[in-house]
């Protein structure tokens, strides 16, 4: 049997083969913990079917694709009534404002500045999934920056996916040496620095309509 499972602390996957001993025999299974579980769900095979079909396969992938999707929605929902809120506060409301977003959060961040509109200033992307927000990136306005780990294989192809969809200011900032996480020395704060750079230089102008139109 497999022991001490791990629960994924990122956007990736823990796909383990499993051995549950059932009446004196092992039954064999699949075990899919996605990022952030919310439940779980057991398959009941029919006769001649088992683990490996591959339509029982799709539909587990369509329900794993469907609460990302899910609290994606939920998380962009709840930033723009953050947006609202801060833009209520009289010593608030007259303050640039800009999105940062790790992992699924990206997607939420780009989802709701594209909601938004010029109102966000700038956006920024930690090790995170734009490509889930691949239907709202060409109407994002703001300038976005998108920070990768340069052993994050996975992530950064997805991420130079969604930056040829984006059409607004943009740039890819490969961190050398960094996994997902930026656990190794320095490249978190690397990151960070980056971060500090791009909101520095946009939430200190003035946005005028329209793609790549920006005034000291």
């Amino acid at each position: 049997m497999v022991k001490n499972l791990d629960v994924p602390k990122d956007n990736k996957d823990v796909r383990s083969t499993v051995t549950i001993p059932v009446n004196g025999v092992s039954v064999e299974g699949v075990l899919r913990i996605p990022h952030n579980p919310r439940g779980i769900v057991l398959f009941a095979h029919g006769s001649g079917s088992g683990r490996h079909s591959p339509r029982n396969n799709f539909v587990a992938e369509v329900l794993i694709d469907y609460a990302m999707r899910f609290e994606i929605e939920l998380l962009t929902e709840r930033l723009i009534k953050a947006t609202s809120w801060i833009r209520k506060q009289p010593h608030l409301k007259g303050l640039k404002l800009g999105y940062f977003g790790a992992s699924t959060g990206a997607a939420a961040a780009l989802n709701a500045a594209a909601r938004v509109g010029s109102d966000i200033r700038a956006v920024v992307s930690r090790g995170g999934r734009p490509d889930l927000a691949m239907d709202e990136l060409a109407k994002v306005k703001s300038p976005t920056l998108l920070i990768v780990g340069e052993e994050d294989p996975e992530v950064l192809d997805l991420n130079r996916q969604a930056y040829q969809a984006i059409i607004t200011t943009k740039k890819l900032e490969i961190i050398p040496n960094a996994t997902h996480l930026f656990e190794e020395t320095g490249t978190l704060e690397k990151a960070a620095e980056h971060a500090s750079d791009w909101f520095k230089k946009y939430l200190s102008h003035n946005f005028k309509e329209g793609f790549r139109e920006y005034d000291s």
